[in-house]
């Protein structure tokens, strides 16, 4: 009897290891089919150069970059100066656990400084800044037109008796070298047939050109707004020359150091949304918007509203068109050609248009949901 027991617990045992590894061989090869076909759906997903991030941010990108600092440039007439107030930057940011610091730089050279030395990381700069920056070996990523052009003009005293561009011959120029400005000059100055050396140029920043200006000291100023209104509004000066008047096409470029916009796409393109968001509001509420930027920059409304007029000044987010890039590679190479840039550069090189294409697609997906 106690043998019949033991050979039945035996095959029963014998039967259970049986049934044990035959679950283990289904689990097993169920597992195997998962992985490859998973393997499978990742090797068929396509290579991209884009970045792939969505600046729509979820509840698990609320710590992805805690602790980073975004540096940017906020003193800017229009959407900068909206966007820095109604915190829309520090909240398309702050969605990915980022915070935004905000610093007052007065032109392109010391903007390209800042970004040289890490200390700015996304700025809305003139043509000239871009070229000057690349020129200089500095790594940066253009990506995204800011504005329709440049709004500088070369500027006169009422009573003067400087009437074109030919009777600034022998005269004193105050610019910021390296600025849209000092760009607009030399424009003028080659389609006139006058070399730079027939005038005398000044390289100082607005606000210590202005004094200048006003106190006497030089007989014109090529500056940007809202300087230019400023002193046209008031009836004081007069325009001799701007880019509509010599036909140049002049826009300005949102650009990014390239380390922070390859480390962090997401806080790039958050910039843009809020940039655009910044935009449009300003559109809706131009009342509003004047007397914030007046507020801020300490000068009266009208001059502000006249700022804002000036069709050179019209914000804009959008990919960088091939018109902008060949006018700005007739640009540098008229500035290697006047010993400006020490090298020849290929303007092109720094575009990058992937950021802005896909902050718009998801702008237009938000509103068609």
């Amino acid at each position: 009897m106690k043998a019949k027991w033991t050979t039945r617990m035996s095959y029963l045992i014998f039967a259970a290891m049986v049934l044990l590894l035959a679950a283990c061989g289904s689990q097993q090869q169920e597992a195997a089919g998962t992985n490859a076909a998973a393997s499978a759906e990742v090797a068929a997903a396509p290579a991209s150069a884009e970045p792939t991030s969505s600046s729509a941010a979820t509840e698990q990108d609320a710590d992805k970059y805690k602790g980073v600092v975004v540096h940017l440039e906020g003193s800017q007439v229009g959407p900068m100066i909206v966007g820095k107030e109604k915190g829309w930057f520090a909240e398309e940011i702050g969605k990915y656990g980022a915070t935004v610091e905000f610093q007052t730089l007065a032109s392109a050279s010391q903007y390209n400084e800042a970004l040289a030395a890490g200390r700015l990381d996304i700025v809305r700069t003139g043509y000239i800044g871009t070229i000057t920056a690349q020129a200089a070996d500095i790594a940066f990523k253009s990506i995204a037109e800011g504005s329709s052009g440049a709004p500088d003009a070369i500027l006169v005293p009422q009573a003067s008796g400087i009437q074109s561009i030919k009777d600034l011959k022998g005269k004193t120029i105050a610019v910021a070298k390296g600025s849209s400005s000092w760009g607009l000059l030399q424009h003028a100055l080659k389609k006139e047939g006058i070399s730079p050396d027939d005038v005398k140029l000044v390289n100082l920043q607005p606000s210590d050109a202005q004094a200048a200006y006003q106190g006497g000291q030089v007989d014109a100023w090529v500056i940007f707004e809202p300087y230019r209104s400023q002193e046209t509004s008031s009836g004081s000066s007069r325009i001799v020359a701007e880019s509509s008047t010599i036909g140049l096409f002049t826009p300005g470029y949102v650009i990014s150091r390239t380390e922070f916009a390859d480390q962090y796409p997401e806080l790039v393109e958050a910039f843009l949304k809020a940039y655009q968001k910044s935009i449009d509001w300003q559109k809706a509420n131009l009342d509003e918007a004047v007397a914030l930027n007046a507020k801020i920059k300490n000068v009266s409304e009208d001059t502000i509203r006249a700022s804002m007029a000036n069709p050179s000044s019209e914000p804009t987010n959008l990919p960088i068109s091939e018109e902008a890039t060949k006018f700005q590679q007739e640009t540098a190479d008229l500035m290697f050609e006047l010993g400006e840039i020490k090298t020849k550069v290929d303007v092109s090189k720094v575009i990058d248009n992937t950021f802005i294409t896909k902050t718009l697609a998801d702008i237009k997906a938000a509103v068609n949901k």
